[in-house]
């Protein structure tokens, strides 16, 4: 079993039971249809988490994508996170980070033929996107990060919870991370606890299914995360980079996510020494950073250089004007896929989400 990750700030309890009961109200008026939820004539899958920080909502994202993309036409809707644009903007070939956000700017350059949107309204954004020319609007629309939107109710939802800080043991914030209280997940269709480790055992899972106490029409699945070789962050960078090539190289790892403790560990497997720079979540990297990394790498000694970064941090990379050529030609990112623990358990998770959209279509 995961061990505790967690810090509750039991001083800030009495605050945490104040925001406890703003969102009962919230909730309640829905409930009561004080406040109205619309739903779509498309199917509308919800991917989000009740928690602050990383559970790995973009990775899983991707992942129905590359489901679903071969048959359907995909729309991901996000509300675009600390972009600097307002209202609903429909991502095109040249959108910038700035424009909307570096999670949207992933999936857009990663899949280039689906509709990739922001708006912090959810319902005009799916009301936008419906508007589209009929051969251009979409057959299925993810919603990321949605979960506490209530406004729409989505035609599925899948709900995340990090395998190192399970929603179960936590608390409300401030005290702990939940942004609801945990017996929210009832909402979900499936519950997929993600980053699970390698080597975990069928004891382990029932252990976790315990913990969870998921709902009997709700479906529990296991994901971790696989790395692949390293990329260049710029294609005019050489090819990609075997992590065990690393052996003689100066390493520099930088992260702005979440929790950048697998990242950190995956890479040191490699290696002997290894700098680190972490920044908080979401991070947009200044020309000082750019100035700090230089000076960590020059202290490190006179092997080859390398700078390898989170393939999140590689979308604000990228979008950086006047980024140095010295660094562009060094930098490298740590590709993530996720997987599913069971393989008879992906196969049921694959044809669940097959099932749902074309029956909703």
């Amino acid at each position: 079993m995961p061990h505790n990750n967690l810090h509750i700030k039991k001083w800030l309890l009495p605050i945490s039971w104040l925001y406890g009961f703003v969102v009962f109200i919230r909730n309640k008026m829905f409930e009561c249809k004080i406040l109205k939820q619309k739903e779509y004539d498309v199917p509308v899958i919800c991917v989000g988490n009740i928690t602050v920080g990383g559970t790995g909502k973009t990775p899983h994202t991707e992942y129905l994508i590359e489901l679903l993309q071969s048959d359907y036409r995909i729309a991901v809707l996000s509300r675009g996170y600390k972009r600097k644009s307002k209202g609903f903007v429909l991502a095109q070939k040249g959108s910038t980070v700035d424009e909307i956000g570096d999670e949207p700017y992933q999936i857009k350059s990663k899949y280039p033929n689906i509709l990739v949107a922001v708006d912090g309204e959810r319902q005009r954004g799916i009301e936008n996107l419906l508007a589209l020319p009929k051969n251009e609007k979409p057959n299925v629309i993810l919603l990321d990060d949605a979960f506490q939107h209530r406004y729409v109710k989505p035609s599925f939802t899948i709900l995340l919870t990090d395998y190192n800080r399970l929603m179960t043991r936590d608390k409300l914030l401030p005290a702990g991370r939940l942004r609801e209280p945990v017996h929210y997940a009832e909402k979900a269709n499936i519950i997929i606890v993600t980053k699970c480790p390698d080597g975990i055992t069928p004891l382990d899972l029932r252990l976790l299914a315990k913990d969870i106490q998921a709902y009997p029409y709700q479906d529990l699945f296991y994901t971790s995360f696989r790395y692949g070789a390293l990329m260049p962050v710029f294609t005019e960078n050489e090819e990609e980079l075997s992590l065990k090539k690393l052996q003689n190289k100066d390493v520099l790892l930088v992260a702005g996510i979440a929790n950048p403790r697998p990242f950190f560990k995956k890479v040191k497997r490699y290696i002997k020494k290894a700098e680190t720079l972490q920044y908080s979540d979401h991070y947009q990297f200044t020309p000082k950073d750019i100035s700090d990394m230089k000076s960590s790498l020059k202290s490190m000694g006179d092997k080859e250089k390398v700078i390898i970064v989170t393939e999140k941090d590689a979308a604000r990379f990228r979008s950086m004007s006047n980024l140095d050529e010295e660094v562009k030609s060094i930098l490298y990112y740590l590709p993530i896929r996720v997987s599913f623990v069971n393989e008879e358990e992906k196969k049921l998770f694959n044809n669940k989400i097959i099932d749902h959209v074309r029956e909703n279509s």
